[in-house]
């Protein structure tokens, strides 16, 4: 049986611990240098570094003058005994204080890959964020060019009734490519003004309009959000207060 067994059972039964120093000399003066040395026992070196167990038990063995491992009948002494039990107990608040810090690390690693893996799906939605803007002038383009060619004037020429469907087509295909790629427009007729979507460039006498004072009675220039962020206000005419 191993000596780190014996004190085990030593300290679970508490019987069979013999006395508080072994027996080695008879002599007093001897007697009083094993309390010291024994005094002295550690389960550390002078860098205060953990020993091994057989550092332990060879300390042990120049201690009593017995080989511990290979004596059954050694008495553990109480010191060596406290040792271990004390050295058992840190370890104990060691490894639950490595436990907390695991844990903490553990959160927090899953914390910093939650916010890079929501960060690079971001990248890749507003990649396309500049492209999107530079392609908003083509659809304001597409709208002026709608809205230039009066209804008589369309009616009247079947060149220009087929001219100007084909670019309402445009725009159509266009707009449906945008709301694919989550590129929507913003009309705020109507609504409360708010300087985050709109962007105010006149007042509406409240006289002109149905809408109430501070919300967007006029809009000028529609406004576009990707994915919900706004790239670009919508220009409107705020009615009066």
């Amino acid at each position: 049986m191993s000596l780190l067994s014996r004190i085990a059972r030593q300290g679970l039964g508490f019987g069979k611990l013999v006395k508080q120093t072994p027996r080695i000399n008879s002599s007093t003066a001897e007697a009083q240098h094993d309390v010291e040395a024994l005094e002295k026992l550690s389960l550390r070196d002078d860098k205060n570094k953990r020993i091994s167990s057989e550092q332990f038990l060879q300390r042990l063995k120049e201690v009593v003058g017995k080989d511990p491992a290979g004596d059954e009948d050694f008495a553990v002494p109480r010191k060596a005994l406290d040792l271990v039990v004390a050295e058992y107990d840190a370890l104990l608040t060691e490894v639950d204080d490595l436990k907390d810090k695991y844990k903490r690390a553990l959160a927090e690693t899953e914390n910093v890959r939650g916010r890079g893996q929501k960060q690079t799906e971001a990248a890749k939605i507003f990649a396309v964020q500049s492209f999107c803007k530079d392609l908003l002038e083509v659809a304001d383009v597409l709208d002026l060019a709608i809205n230039a060619v009066k209804p008589e004037v369309i009616a009247a020429n079947s060149d220009i009734k087929n001219l100007h469907d084909g670019v309402v087509m445009m725009k159509t295909v266009l707009h449906k490519t945008f709301e694919k790629h989550g590129l929507t427009q913003i009309s705020p007729e109507g609504e409360k003004f708010d300087p985050n979507l709109h962007e105010a460039v006149f007042q509406v006498p409240k006289g002109q309009t149905q809408h109430q004072p501070g919300h967007v009675g006029v809009v000028m220039k529609l406004g576009y959000s990707l994915h919900g962020r706004p790239i670009r206000p919508a220009q409107v005419g705020v009615v009066q207060g």
